[in-house]
C-alpha cells in the first residue's frame, strides 16, 4: 500500500526542509517538495504532518527484550518486553542482548524473541554473548555465530570493571574481541563488541590496552553505561576525543543521579562542547533491564527496570532544555547507531532506506505517529499495533 506523509518539516536527521514522502511497502519512495497525486490515482493514505517534524524511527542499540535482571535472586527476573513498550517510545528499530545472567537467560531465547518482534512489525537485531568471558553463545563461537546468523551483528554485552563480570583477563578479553571483528568481516557487519562499563576502578584499562598493543581499532568497542558516574564520564570524554564510540545509557533513577550519574542530555551538552565527534555518541535505554542498587559491599539492596521510552525523552531533554540543534540530537539514536552497526537501511530518511519514520509535534516535541517498514504502529498518539498478547 502507498502512503504519502504531507507537509511535515523534514529532519534525515539533517534538515531538509517542509517536504512531502511518498512510502511504497516498507521503503521510502520518493522525497519531493509537494508531490501532486492525480484524482484517479490508486488507493493512497495521506498523513497530514503539517505542524509536524518528520525524523527518522529510533534505534535503541542496548535492550534486554527477552528479559534481564535476577540479581536479587530469581523473583527479580525482569520480564520480556512487549512491542507497545517500544513503538510508544519511537523506537523502530532494537538490538536485544542478554546480560548479567547467562545461565537462565540464552541466546537462542533471545533470538526467538527478535524474530517474534519482527513478526510483529519492528526490525530486530542482538548481540552474542552475556556479561562472561568466556561468552554465552549459540554456535559455541562467537564468530560462528555472527557470521551464519542473520540477526547477530556483535558480542555483548561483555562486563568489565564490575562485580559481577567474570574478571577476564587482557588477553581474554582481546581473543574475543578479535573473533567478532573477524566475524564482522566475513559477513559484512560491524562485529563490534559492547561492553557493559561498571564502577570499577579500572574502568577502561583493558579496553585502552588492547588498542594499544594490537591492531584492533578503538571502534571495535561499544563501552556503555558511560556516564554512570563522574569518573568513568571524564574517561569517556577522553575515549571519544580519541576516536572511540561511546554510549550513554538514558534510563535511570533519581538515586542514581544523585550519586554522582551524569544525565544524558547534559552528558551529550557536555561531550559535543569537549570536543568528541557528534558522530561518535549514542545514546541506548537498557530498557527492560534491571537498575539494581548494591551497597558499598556489593550487596544487593533494591532494583528497578529499565524504559525504552527513556530513549526519546533524554533526546527531547537534550533539544528543549539543552539548546543542542535538532539535527545534532536526533543523531545519537538515528544516524550514528545505524552507521557504526552497519544498519544500512536504517537511521536515515532517504529514498530507498526502510520506511522506518516518527512524527513529532513542533510544539511540544511529543512523538505523534510511529511508522515501522511502512506500517503505522501508533497514530495521534493512539496504539494502532499491539503485540501478540497485549
Amino acid at each position: 500500500m502507498l502512503k504519502l506523509i504531507k507537509n511535515g518539516k523534514v529532519y534525515s536527521p539533517t534538515y531538509l526542509g517542509k517536504k512531502d514522502i511518498l512510502i511504497v511497502g516498507d521503503k521510502i519512495g520518493y522525497i519531493v517538495d509537494n508531490l501532486q497525486v492525480p484524482e484517479d490515482f490508486v488507493h493512497m493514505e495521506i498523513i497530514d504532518a503539517k505542524g509536524k517534524y518528520v525524523v527518522p524511527g529510533f534505534i535503541d542499540s542496548h535492550v534486554h527484550i527477552s528479559g534481564g535482571g535476577g540479581e536479587g535472586g530469581f523473583k527479580t527476573r525482569t520480564p520480556e518486553i512487549q512491542l507497545t513498550d517500544i513503538t510508544l517510545g519511537g523506537v523502530t528499530t532494537v538490538v536485544g542482548v542478554l546480560g548479567t545472567d547467562g545461565t537462565t537467560r540464552n541466546g537462542g531465547n533471545l533470538l526467538a524473541k527478535a524474530r517474534g518482534l519482527e513478526e510483529e512489525g519492528i526490525t530486530t537485531y542482538m548481540y552474542t554473548g552475556s556479561y562472561q568471558v568466556p561468552t554465552r553463545t549459540i554456535t559455541g563461537s562467537v564468530l560462528d555465530d555472527i557470521v551464519l546468523i542473520d540477526k547477530v551483528i556483535g558480542a555483548g554485552e561483555i562486563a568489565m570493571s564490575d562485580h559481577r563480570s567474570s574478571q577476564p583477563r587482557v588477553d581474554e578479553l582481546a581473543k574475543l574481541v578479535a573473533d567478532a571483528r573477524v566475524g564482522g568481516i566475513l559477513s559484512g557487519k560491524a562485529g563490534v563488541v559492547n561492553i557493559h562499563m561498571g564502577d570499577g576502578e579500572r574502568q577502561l584499562d583493558f579496553i585502552e590496552e588492547i588498542v594499544e598493543s594490537t591492531e584492533i581499532p578503538i571502534t571495535q568497542f561499544i563501552p556503555t553505561h558511560m556516564n554512570r558516574n563522574g569518573s568513568l564520564f571524564k574517561r569517556a570524554i577522553e575515549f571519544g576525543k580519541n576516536g572511540g564510540i561511546i554510549d550513554f545509557t538514558t534510563s535511570t533513577t533519581k538515586k542514581f543521579l544523585e550519586e554522582g550519574e551524569t544525565k544524558c542530555s547534559k552528558a551529550l551538552k557536555i561531550a559535543l562542547e569537549e570536543g568528541v565527534s557528534g558522530n561518535n555518541i549514542t545514546f541506548s535505554s537498557d530498557g527492560q533491564g534491571s537498575l539494581p542498587e548494591f551497597n558499598e559491599k556489593g550487596e544487593f539492596i533494591g532494583i528497578g527496570i529499565g524504559k525504552v521510552t527513556s530513549l526519546y525523552s533524554e533526546v527531547k531533554d537534550a533539544i528543549v532544555s539543552e539548546n543542542i540543534p535538532m539535527e545534532k540530537a536526533l543523531r545519537v539514536i538515528t544516524a550514528n547507531p545505524a552507521d557504526i552497526l552497519k544498519l544500512k537501511d536504517k537511521g536515515h530518511i532517504e529514498k530507498g532506506k526502510d520506511a522506518d519514520i516518527v512524527l513529532l509535534d513542533e510544539d511540544t516535541f511529543e512523538i505523534d505517529t510511529v511508522i515501522a517498514r511502512g506500517q503505522v504502529m501508533i497514530k495521534n498518539k493512539e496504539v494502532v499495533v499491539k503485540g501478540t498478547f497485549e
